[in-house]
């Protein structure tokens, strides 16, 4: 059973955050924080006399994306009324694409496990958004259902995938370098709560394929396709068809419930939009658009390594988020050792960043003060790991990293002087290892690391093990001779 193929598409919904308007009216397309409902106006409720008009920016933002994604773009566009009944759809329809899109047939390499994959794309289209349903607790448990329109309206790019990923880690990658490609394009910010949105269609050789509605991040959407793979081969396995149907993603109980019977193409009844023209796209926009693509993900990534020596998985890791690279950059043009700054990103900052859970935006540092904290470190102010410390302390409190070092008396001991007197109280606390140290060298390494406890591993280790070593090597000769030879 577990040969099975696994086909998976994505529906990727993607707001363009760079609009200053919805799409067909001129709300403010920036709804998050505000009071419910109060976002909204006849048109993007659906009033009746109300008129659409298009956004002409969305259009262009659209095309940006279309050619960043390999596609051919129609030069004929056409919107239509997508029908269905929901509560967060007032006026009952959707005003999308259907057999106008705006661009087709182009692809995404995603890398997965150092292997790259072409995932074909079918098609991108332009929509409104519906409003936003808010259930309090699971959407089965809900005793009522609350409806915010403010989001109604907003301009969605919808990426529509053929079914080539085949595993949950593919289908994670995938968004992951779409996210990285739109924001690259400053078309879509991923980091702003519900500004992606997936939905996932996904079959088992055999079955019936399945639609998992909007699902939010990408870690739920790597659980969701990994919960319904089970659950379709232990169906098939017990000789159960699989049913063609949409299920909604439970991330409280991180399990897919059924929702409805899937819908056909036919259930929307489609028809053209009467209130708006077909678009007409001309080669010179096109032209134009192309000649402002900004650098792109795939390009950054071999300019990184070949212009900082940076390993392919750095590059691939650092591209991921243009806001990181962003960061990566600023913070090697300023400390001038790409190697190390790179490593400070990847493995410390990144992984404060996860734990955390927040954004690089989100820092109250810049690069510039990054630069201080490791210019401490080469000049020997702090040890490497004290700066791991004052990095987690920039982190929680934004303040700069001298303060925090000056403050925590975190300042590495360098000088011999200092250093000794730490050697004399660990020597008069240890004295059965000294003499164990007087026979056998190895144990000169103990009483080095019983130094840097005293310390609070303060001290600098190659200073420490010189000091001591050199107090062991004094002692010998006191034995021997009785006196320090001069």
């Amino acid at each position: 059973m577990s040969e099975l193929k696994v086909k998976i598409g994505l529906e990727c919904h993607c707001q363009m955050t760079s609009l200053k308007t919805k799409l067909f009216c001129r709300c403010p397309a920036d709804y998050r924080g505000k009071p419910p409902n109060t976002n909204v106006c006849p048109t993007c409720l659906g009033l009746p006399g109300s008129l659409p008009y298009l956004n002409r920016r969305a259009v262009e933002e659209a095309i940006k994306v279309a050619l960043a994604l390999n596609c051919k773009i129609n030069r004929r566009m056409v919107f239509y009324r997508k029908n269905y009944f929901y509560p967060d759809l007032s006026k009952n329809f959707q005003i999308s694409q259907y057999d106008y899109p705006l661009a087709v047939d182009g692809y995404v390499t995603i890398n997965v496990g150092g292997v790259d994959k072409v995932v074909r794309i079918k098609r991108i289209h332009i929509e409104e958004d519906p409003g936003r349903i808010v259930y309090k607790g699971s959407i089965e448990s809900s005793p009522y259902t609350l409806v915010d329109y403010n989001r109604m309206g907003v301009a969605l790019l919808e990426v529509v995938t053929e079914p080539d990923m085949e595993t949950p880690s593919e289908a994670k990658a995938f968004l992951q370098e779409l996210r990285s490609i739109l924001e690259h394009l400053e078309v879509s910010d991923g980091s702003l709560e519900g500004s992606m949105r997936c939905d996932a269609n996904i079959s088992i050789e055999g079955g019936s394929r399945v639609e998992i509605k909007n699902i939010t991040s990408f870690k739920e959407v790597e659980r969701a396709l990994s919960y319904e793979i089970i659950r379709q081969r232990n169906l098939l396995r017990r000789g159960v068809q699989v049913k063609r149907e949409t299920r909604h993603w439970d991330e409280v109980r991180r399990v897919t419930v059924a929702l409805r019977a899937k819908e056909e193409e036919m259930d929307y009844r489609y028809f053209p939009e009467p209130d708006l023209v077909p678009i007409e796209i001309t080669d010179e926009m096109i032209e134009r658009i192309k000649a402002q693509l900004p650098e792109l993900p795939a390009a950054r990534r071999v300019r990184l390594v070949k212009q900082y020596g940076l390993t392919e998985y750095e590059a691939r890791v650092l591209t991921s988020d243009k806001h990181l690279a962003d960061f990566f950059e600023k913070l090697a043009l300023i400390h001038g050792n790409p190697k190390v700054d790179c490593n400070l990103v990847i493995n410390e900052l990144l992984r404060l960043l996860n734990e955390k859970n927040i954004g690089v935006r989100d820092l109250k540092f810049t690069p510039l003060e990054v630069s201080e904290l490791l210019r401490m470190v080469d000049d020997g102010t702090i040890s490497w790991k004290s700066a791991k410390y004052v990095l987690r302390r920039m982190v929680e409190t934004g303040e700069h990293p001298r303060m925090i070092v000056e403050t925590e008396g975190i300042r590495r001991i360098a000088k011999v002087e200092e250093i000794e007197k730490y050697v004399d109280m660990v020597f008069e606390r240890c004295r059965e290892d000294v003499e164990e140290a007087l026979k056998d060298p190895k144990v000169i390494h103990r009483l080095v690391g019983e130094v840097l406890k005293e310390t609070k591993m303060l001290a600098d280790p190659k200073i420490t093990f010189q000091v001591v070593s050199k107090r062991i090597e004094k002692l010998k000769t006191i034995r021997k001779w009785g006196e320090v030879p001069p």
